[in-house]
């Protein structure tokens, strides 16, 4: 997708105040619960315009402050701009992905474009709606092996996994948690930036960990922590330097700013457009 063209230290690849937010991405929600999983564009503060009907927005939880913690209208503060909301409780069947995900003539759904973004940091500008939250990012090495790399505020541990009866890249499953709601949060965005070329090494050295557990445990039935079969999956993991990300989705439920790439990480002075600007309270 963007593999052949000349790439800027910085590449914003979604923001929820341009003339087209969703351009490069398809839009899942799960049809099975049309009134609970919903994407939708709206102002921050005001919650406006409501979804269409039976879609029912769940209630933004209250920040925690010291001098009244009681007061469920102490939002603090929130963006004076259209944010894009994301919500469900089955979290895997409601996302947004970049590259779009599209059917054929014959109804099957075609592989995506890989990205083909190689700056190894990205960026995410979301919101804490007191719900489970997870975004995946596809990393690739320069021998052209994949990795899913998947971040939740549900898992506990990093986990290394084999999708069985796939041909689909290992997934490392990483833990992810928001800011703690305290007497010094201002608001409930915060900035993720993730580091992508170390994650691969993180997956070898999980990877081996993983098999030293598992052969200290060929004699135990409670072994709890070995992911099964994974002695066999090496052959799938990636082991070359960093190259590029082919794809990303973000799940439910959040809400979303701003989606970017750069060169650099939290410490590289960024755009001004890229800050967070709060107008409300």
């Amino acid at each position: 997708m963007f593999s052949t063209a000349v790439q800027p230290s910085i590449v914003s690849l979604f923001s929820s105040t341009g003339s087209h937010p969703l351009q490069l991405f398809s839009v899942h929600t799960d049809q099975n619960l049309v009134a609970d999983s919903v994407i939708h564009l709206m102002h921050d503060h005001h919650c406006t315009p409501p979804p269409e009907e039976p879609a029912l927005l769940i209630k933004s939880p209250a920040l925690l402050r010291a001098d009244d913690p009681e007061n469920d209208s102490n939002l603090g503060y929130e963006l004076d701009q259209t944010v894009l909301h994301i919500q469900s409780p089955d979290i895997k069947r409601t996302f947004i992905q970049c590259p779009k995900r599209s059917a054929s003539t014959d109804g099957s759904i075609r592989p995506p474009v890989d990205l083909g973004l190689k700056h190894p940091w990205l960026h995410l500008q979301v919101r804490n709606l007191g719900r489970e939250w997870s975004f995946e990012v596809g990393i690739v090495d320069r021998a052209g092996v994949a990795l899913a790399v998947r971040c939740s505020t549900f898992q506990k541990r990093p986990r290394l996994v084999h999708p069985s009866g796939s041909n689909g890249p290992l997934l490392l499953h990483l833990p992810l948690s928001f800011p703690s709601r305290s007497s010094y949060n201002l608001t409930a965005w915060s900035t993720i930036s993730l580091h992508l070329p170390p994650i691969l090494k993180q997956a070898s050295t999980l990877l081996l960990s993983t098999q030293h557990q598992q052969g200290d445990q060929d004699d135990s039935d409670n072994d709890s922590t070995a992911e099964p079969g994974m002695s066999h999956v090496a052959q799938y993991l990636p082991h070359s330097r960093y190259s590029h990300v082919s794809y990303i989705k973000i799940y439910a439920t959040c809400r979303l700013r701003r989606i970017w790439f750069s060169e650099g990480g939290p410490s590289q002075r960024t755009p001004w457009e890229l800050e967070l600007y709060a107008g409300a309270s």
